[in-house]
Order: structure tokens, then C-alpha cells, then sequence
């Protein structure tokens, strides 16, 4: 095998990651732990917003709320999760609740309700820090959002949302991502998590690391969901970014091999799978 690019960004390492597996103090409690608020779920598509808030819950947040992009409700709880405090976006909003990271884009769509719930989203977040995810990215690109704000964002594209997003194609994406993940980190002064295999994440001033875990498993929808979940997780317990972002990357494709391992999957693995899979890894138990 011929030797790596000298350009190849550095793998995401567990042992670099020490705040993922810190003991929690004595004295925590869920307001100590962190709330995550997840913003989406067009019409159809509530099993996005319950993926990512499941699987922000589950990686430790200690309070997740959920907001949908729908004249009400669709549902009075989630019986899976009932710990999870749902609420149409409009109502989440007007509550001013205390949230330390939000995640927006799961499920959104991209109609006149789906623009006006972002924006006002980005009118009540301040300088909470944003995942930026979906059908988020698909606005973005599209030109239809107003500035964010001041507090950190995370952008989460696949190839073909940072091809929409940069103004380019998928294939030119692929032929070189570091680059394309370097471009939209500089565009929008913002983390960015280029999906796919190997995984790039980099930071707004252009360092970029490589993901080494995960596997085919993967490639199942809601996925994308689990991640965003798991990243609005980490940074809401106020695990620093340069800790938070690639330890939910490696941690997203950890719980998939964990799960290969078991013997579940890759064929057949589904999203609503690695969140349990991943509390077992944070505790030490995988």
C-alpha cells in the first residue's frame, strides 16, 4: 500500500477525546448536564426531530426539548422517550426556556414555515451555540436564511448539501473534501462536519480531522439525525468544541462498529440503534 498524502488530515484518536469519558461529579444534576433544543420536523418527518433528541438525551444531555415546524404539535409524547418535552417550534420559542445548544434542520423542509421557524430561531438563540443540519443547510444554500448570529456553529453537510452549499457539484466535493470542508469553514466562519466515509471535521480557522471509526451501517436514514443529536448533546454539557465536535464524529462511528461487533448489522443497522449504543461507550462499557 502506497504511503498517505502528507496532506491527509490526522485521525480523530479516542485518547484525545479524555472529556468524552470523564467521570461525572458527585453533584450533578440535569441542570448542571446541559439542554439541548431541537428544531424541525416538517409535516411527515417527526421521526427526525425524536431521533436527534433521543439520541442527544442519551449521550447525556440532562434536559432535550424539541420543537416542531408544524401549526401544532403532532404528538403528545414520545413513548419511547418520554422524557423528551415536546412542543410546536412557534410555542418552544415564545416559552424562552434556557438552552445551551440547539439543533436545527432535522426533518425541516424547505417551505415558507420551514424559513420562518429558522428565522426565528436565529432571532432567539443569541449566543447559544447551533447545529446547523438538512434541510438547515438546504436553506442556507439557497440564500433564504438571515445571519445567525454570534455563537459558534456547526454545519453538518453530506457531500451533495456542501456541493449546494459551495455552488459546485458532488464529484468535485469528493475529489478533494479537506478543501471543501476548508471552504465552508471559511465561507461561514463556522465548525463543519463533511459526512461520508471518513468523516472531515474542521475547525473555522481551516484544521481539519479525519474520522477512522464506523462502517456501511451507516448508510440507513435518520443517521444524520443521530449526529446532530449527539453533537448538540456534548457541546450543550459544555465539552469544548475542539473536544465536542470530532468526539460526537467518533463517537457516532464508534457505536456503529460497536454494533457490527454485536453482531447487528451493517446490513439492516438502523439510526434508532446507535444511541444506546453510544451511552454504553461514554460509560465505559464498550
Amino acid at each position: 500500500m502506497s504511503a498517505a498524502p502528507a496532506t491527509m488530515p490526522a485521525p480523530i484518536l479516542r485518547q484525545n477525546l479524555p472529556a468524552l469519558f470523564a467521570p461525572r461529579p458527585a453533584d450533578a444534576h440535569k441542570g448542571t448536564c446541559g439542554t439541548v433544543a431541537v428544531v424541525g420536523g416538517g409535516a411527515g418527518m417527526a421521526g427526525a426531530v425524536l431521533l436527534a433528541a433521543r439520541a442527544a438525551l442519551k449521550t447525556g444531555a440532562g434536559k432535550v426539548l424539541a420543537g416542531f415546524a408544524q401549526a401544532s404539535c403532532p404528538l403528545a409524547c414520545d413513548p419511547l422517550q418520554p422524557e423528551l418535552m415536546l412542543r410546536d417550534a412557534a410555542s418552544l420559542f415564545q416559552a424562552g426556556l434556557p438552552v445551551d445548544a440547539w439543533v436545527a434542520g432535522c426533518g425541516l423542509g424547505t417551505d415558507a414555515q420551514a424559513r420562518a421557524t429558522l428565522d426565528a430561531l436565529f432571532a432567539r438563540r443569541g449566543d447559544a451555540p447551533l447545529v446547523l443540519d438538512a434541510d438547515g443547510l438546504n436553506l442556507l444554500a439557497g440564500g433564504a436564511l438571515p445571519a445567525w448570529g454570534t455563537g459558534p456553529v456547526i454545519l453538518t453537510p453530506h457531500p451533495a448539501e456542501a456541493a449546494r452549499l459551495l455552488g459546485t457539484d458532488t464529484r468535485a466535493v469528493q475529489a478533494d473534501r479537506p478543501a471543501a470542508a476548508r471552504a465552508l469553514a471559511s465561507r461561514h466562519g463556522a465548525w463543519v462536519v463533511l459526512k461520508g466515509a471518513g468523516t472531515l471535521v474542521c475547525r473555522p480557522d481551516g484544521l481539519c480531522l479525519r474520522n477512522i471509526t464506523g462502517n456501511a451501517g451507516l448508510a440507513t436514514a435518520g443517521t444524520g439525525d443521530v449526529l446532530a443529536g449527539m453533537l448538540g448533546s456534548l457541546v450543550a454539557q459544555g465539552i469544548a468544541l475542539d473536544q465536542a465536535v470530532p468526539g460526537a464524529v467518533w463517537l457516532h462511528g464508534a457505536a456503529a462498529d460497536a454494533l457490527v461487533a454485536a453482531r447487528i448489522g451493517p446490513i439492516g443497522l438502523t439510526a434508532g440503534e446507535l444511541a444506546d449504543a453510544a451511552r454504553q461507550l461514554r460509560n465505559g462499557h464498550g
